[in-house]
């Protein structure tokens, strides 16, 4: 008799390594949920890129009086020295001196370039305290002034890790290796190498964060933008962690707050789209977003506007002179304006900014007003990846269910046949447009606007036209009695 099969018993989950939390805003989500505890971890870069931040950011974000930090400078500038610049971070408390952060200076030692006597030194110092994190700053210098036989500096990492492991402690050791010289034997040793970096271009300046090693961990690939402020060092995701998708199916459509527009779109736009409103300049690109917004907020909706080539209250000034009076809901909280202007901005900075405005809130419009300004205000190394930039901003934000309202400015005629923008065209990344134009009608230059494109929905295609009055905008007739409208030259039936 044939024996019956028992049913597969469902596999193990997967182990996973405990993780530590940095401290550090967004450096944990490119990590992959924190520094896995216990690792022996190199911060390598140029000069100036940050590395003495991020590890004093990270020994005071995982620091704690039952397991204290050790941070442990050698070669490099004393201890008195740069404890007088870091302390001026945000993150830099003075009190935990002592207590759950300590210091201790080798330089004298290290001049000797006797790696034993280090070793022991260090040794001594992490007996007395039982630290939980370590940073060693910085090792490459160190090895450089080591007058040692062949072999012996990869004796000394190898010790060094050892010695780390068994004390159970993470540790970041601190390196100027600008193109990462691979032949290092620590690169070896290191279970984790995160790279800073710096570009100049132009008159802008980019800092870059790269997890080139990471073992048992799946940390974001790419390239990281981060910023360095008063506040410390923030990195921004470039793939932000995201939360499942939120539905919007069955829900009404959104008014654009133009009477007749939503006819025309087949009753507003469906909530959790991306709209290109474009047009050339003078065509009421903005005074149309000003209008989906207020139709938000009158329904009781929050909203938040990014705005790049005016300042606050001069767009509020415009708003007004559209009978639009934003005002009441900028105090009531229900509104946002983010206004950015640098000209070193990153598209994972705006987004993270977005977002956490639309957390605060609870938006569900966003008006970003143009995208030609925004690409104005990047960086030159992130224009010339714009496109794949924007496309993840868009994603993003509808993936929470918002729907984005973005203008951008065309130049010159463009008809029905496609939308350009600064040479690439934009319709991947939207799920309506809407094309605002010029044309001359019985000698006069008068405004025309089509439905181009609404996803998934019927929608008009005439062209109408529309004035932008004191009260608003304001729809005409149809264009029925002309043909080729679209075209430099329509012809009158």
């Amino acid at each position: 008799m044939a024996k019956r099969r028992s049913p597969r018993s469902p596999a193990p989950p997967a182990p996973s390594l405990a993780v530590l939390n940095t401290g550090v805003p967004g450096l944990n989500e490119v990590l992959g949920g924190g520094l896995p505890t216990y690792s022996f971890n190199l911060i390598a870069g140029s000069p100036g890129s940050g590395k003495t931040t991020l590890a004093m950011q990270c020994l005071f974000g995982i620091a704690t009086p039952e397991r204290p930090g050790l941070y442990i400078t050698m070669l490099g500038e004393p201890s008195i020295k740069m404890l007088r610049y870091q302390r001026m971070f945000g993150f830099f408390d003075a009190f935990r001196i002592g207590s759950s952060v300590h210091f201790l200076d080798l330089s004298e030692e290290a001049l000797t370039g006797d790696l034993d006597a280090m070793l022991y030194r260090i040794t001594q110092e992490v007996e007395r305290l039982g630290p939980s994190i370590m940073v060693v700053d910085s090792y490459r210098s160190l090895v450089k002034a080591a007058e040692a036989p062949e072999g012996y500096v990869e004796q000394f990492v190898q010790r060094l890790a050892l010695h780390l492991a068994t004390w159970e402690i993470t540790a970041l050791l601190i390196g100027e290796y600008p193109d990462l010289e691979l032949r290092d034997p620590v690169f070896t040793v290191a279970d984790g190498i995160f790279r800073l970096s710096q570009t100049a271009n132009r008159n802008s300046v980019v800092r870059r964060l790269q997890v080139v090693k990471s073992r048992g961990c799946a940390p974001m690939p790419g390239l990281h933008t981060i910023r360095l402020s008063s506040d410390g060092i923030q990195v921004f995701p470039r793939i932000p962690t995201r939360l499942d998708d939120v539905s919007v199916r069955g829900l009404p459509r959104l008014s654009t707050g133009i009477a007749g527009l939503d006819a025309m779109m087949g009753g507003g736009i469906p909530p959790g789209d991306s709209l290109v409103l474009s047009g050339p300049t003078g065509t009421g690109k903005t005074t149309f977003a000003m209008r989906f917004v207020a139709a938000g907020l009158q329904a009781g909706e929050a909203a938040v506007i990014v705005i790049f080539e005016e300042h606050p209250e001069a767009y509020l000034d415009r708003a007004r002179a559209a009978d639009v009076n934003l005002d009441g809901a900028l105090r009531d909280d229900r509104l946002r304006i983010i206004y950015l202007r640098p000209l070193d901005l990153s598209v994972d900075e705006t987004l993270e900014e977005i977002r956490v405005a639309v957390a605060a809130i609870g938006a569900s419009r966003v008006v970003i007003d143009s995208l030609s300004g925004f690409e104005m205000a990047l960086a030159p190394a992130f224009r010339e990846d714009f496109r794949e930039s924007l496309y993840r901003l868009v994603g993003s934000l509808t993936g929470l269910g918002v729907t984005v309202f973005s203008t951008v400015e065309v130049v010159g005629d463009v008809g029905t046949s496609g939308l350009l923008f600064t040479g690439y065209r934009v319709s991947f990344l939207t799920d309506d447009i809407l094309s605002l134009r010029y044309e001359e009608i019985e000698g006069e230059l008068r405004t025309v606007l089509v439905v181009v494109k609404m996803r998934g929905s019927e929608h008009s295609r005439e062209f109408r036209t529309y004035e932008i009055t004191a009260s608003g905008v304001q729809l005409g007739a149809t264009r029925r009695h002309q043909h080729a409208v679209a075209s430099r030259t329509p012809v009158v039936r």
